[in-house]
């Protein structure tokens, strides 16, 4: 059985399920910062999260990007889901949040597995509902909150993708993923940081308030 499989879904699928995800299922070790599916690319395959996290971006004519929500271990990206049950091309760029262990299922299976087991059905659905919710949550962010609120939310959202409420990153990747300037957030960031809900460090920042 393919490391973590068993732990993290065996409580959500059948063993006949499990094991055929552990014949089919192609092992993949993706590092921080890479992609794993861009813009542009046609899905063949949909990928299971054994551990880490991925974020889910879009990107404007000009190349800047927004983070539209994170997808955790136990789970996989709706995005994906709709791009092979379509055969479209994707509209989103994914890229590993964090040293990623990820099991890349090919879309036939996927399909099949659909009409097989009820499990899989209730779960790709399920996936599909909890990432829609978290778009919408991005659009009502993007649209009603303050950049403060924006920030802090975003840090959140972070930490919890991560498990871990000491977040290594910069300025610059902030301002990157909200679509805003460093100027900006660094000014945020102090006032959070004086609200007491975070504490700043040279590469880092820990929360307070989870």
């Amino acid at each position: 059985m393919i490391d973590g499989l068993q732990s993290n879904y065996a409580y959500l699928f059948e063993d006949a399920l499990l094991n055929e995800i552990n014949e089919i299922g192609i092992y993949k070790e993706v590092p921080e910062g890479s992609i794993i599916m861009d813009i542009g690319d046609y899905i063949k395959n949909m990928p299971l999260i054994i551990s880490g996290a991925i974020k889910v971006m879009r990107e404007d004519e000009h190349g800047d990007e927004l983070v539209l929500y994170f997808v955790e271990q136990g789970d996989t990206c709706a995005m994906t889901i709709t791009c092979c049950m379509g055969e479209t091309k994707s509209e989103i760029r994914a890229v590993a949040e964090t040293d990623t262990q990820i099991i890349m299922i090919p879309i036939q299976k996927m399909q099949e597995w659909m009409h097989t087991y009820k499990s899989w059905q209730s779960f790709i659905l399920q996936s599909y509902h909890e990432r829609m919710t978290e778009l919408l949550e991005a659009i009502d962010t993007i649209a009603f909150l303050k950049m403060d609120e924006r920030l802090f939310k975003y840090l959140k959202d972070k930490a919890m993708a991560n498990r871990d409420d000491h977040i290594k990153t910069t300025h610059k990747e902030i301002a990157q993923d909200l679509h805003t300037s460093r100027v900006v957030v660094s000014r945020l960031l102090k006032k959070l940081e004086t609200e007491n809900k975070i504490i700043l460090h040279r590469s880092s920042i820990k929360l307070l308030d989870l």
